[in-house]
């Protein structure tokens, strides 16, 4: 693109102001929970994960508070996003959720999303200890993992060793680029920016640009 050919907008998402959500909207979620139970609310969410209308939207909402630890205002569930184990999310207010993302918690882990991230489509979160911090930009594609197989005893097959966890955080005003991957145990900077198709396999420090395979520092934000 030529000098001159291209502009700047406002932002939108970042800068929108969270609103309640309506009393009726909190007290059906309470009532779905105690009424339908874990499995129930889930069937529920599964009929309404396709529907492109608002009211589909209210309803994948409302399931999710059902179902989560805590939910704020405001959130915005897409069409075709998958939760499994999401009584260990706790997500806060403004929290945009694209479509075809999927959050993979388990049983005994937390997954903390932050006020006002932005989840890409078709991302992909191992959310088994993750916790992401607010005003975080989670590119389309991207990915977390919080675990890998320790390969070990090496003459049995390596989905058979034991699995390790491993925390992965990312700061307050962080950004990942389209189809970046963050490895387990990584801790990205408040202010860092990610490249798109970055593999992440350290940490990377505050207000740092990261960029390639495996991801090196570039440039420091000033």
């Amino acid at each position: 693109m030529s000098e001159g050919q291209h502009r700047t907008v406002s932002a939108v998402h970042g800068r929108r102001p969270i609103e309640p959500d309506p009393p009726f909207e909190v007290g059906l979620a309470a009532h779905l929970k105690t009424t339908l139970g874990p499995a129930g609310v889930a069937e529920l969410y599964g009929r309404f994960a396709q529907g492109e209308g608002a009211f589909d939207a209210l309803m994948r909402r409302v399931a999710l508070r059902a179902l989560a630890r805590e939910v704020g205002d405001g959130v915005q569930v897409h069409r075709s996003v998958l939760f499994r184990h999401p009584e260990t999310f706790s997500i806060g207010g403004g929290v945009f959720i694209g479509e075809q993302t999927m959050i993979q918690g388990r049983f005994d882990g937390r997954c903390v999303i932050g006020d006002h991230v932005w989840i890409g489509p078709q991302s992909y979160f191992d959310a088994r200890d993750l916790v992401i911090e607010d005003h975080v930009g989670w590119g389309p594609g991207a990915k977390v993992l919080g675990s890998a197989h320790t390969g070990v005893p090496i003459d049995v097959p390596l989905i058979q060793t034991d699995l390790v966890i491993k925390p992965v955080r990312i700061g307050m005003g962080a950004d990942i680029g389209m189809n970046a991957v963050i490895l387990p145990g990584v801790s990205v900077g408040r202010g860092a920016i990610v490249g798109a198709g970055a593999v992440v396999t350290h940490d990377v420090a505050p207000f740092s640009v990261v960029a390639g395979v495996p991801a090196r520092v570039i440039r420091q934000r000033e």
